[in-house]
């Protein structure tokens, strides 16, 4: 996995080391409110870092820590990955994020998503990005479109019932996007 660098943050692998700040993120109700409406388990953490591992090992993109670079303080997470739990798009590359309440309203979602669409089209040779949120989550929302993303589709998650709404961004439309 890549290490990408903005003007104010890192992008990096999620390793083992985040563990306790990661953790303590997870545990936020807010972090996963969207789409579990509760923080996660130590436990759970862990095994999102393991599978995130084996992600970095075998798949092409996987999400990564966000970093930020004037005090290291891990933010969250950010990046690349295949929405297998959304089977009627598949296949698909999707771009999404989590920080922190207190990294929220900063940019830095705008930033470190914007970061990675620019690496799935400049370096991971992908045509088109998705990006999915529930409808509630109108800051999420704000910042596909500010990204260049486009309403697709409304569905429902197969597993928790909720609704959700589906955006996507074309390679040409994000060159046309990101040049302005």
């Amino acid at each position: 996995m890549p290490t990408l660098e903005t003007g104010r943050l890192i992008l990096r692998p999620l390793t083992f080391d985040d563990f306790d700040d990661l953790a303590a993120l997870h545990a936020e109700e807010s972090f996963w409110k969207y789409p579990f409406g509760r923080g996660w388990t130590p436990d759970e953490t862990q095994a999102f870092l393991e599978r995130m591992a084996a992600r970095y090992e075998h798949e092409a993109f996987a999400v990564s820590a966000v970093v930020v670079r004037d005090d290291g303080r891990l933010a969250g997470w950010a990046g690349l990955s295949e929405p297998t739990f959304l089977p009627e798009i598949l296949p698909a590359i999707e771009v999404g994020w989590r920080l922190g309440e207190q990294f929220r309203g900063h940019g830095f979602a705008t930033e470190a998503g914007g970061a990675w669409v620019e690496y799935g089209f400049a370096e991971g040779g992908l045509d088109e990005i998705v990006s999915i949120y529930q409808p509630e989550n109108g800051a999420s929302g704000a910042v596909m479109r500010k990204l260049g993303f486009s309403f697709e589709r409304a569905t429902v998650h197969p597993v928790l019932g909720v609704e959700l709404h589906v955006l996507r961004v074309r390679r040409s439309e994000w060159a046309t996007t990101s040049s302005e």
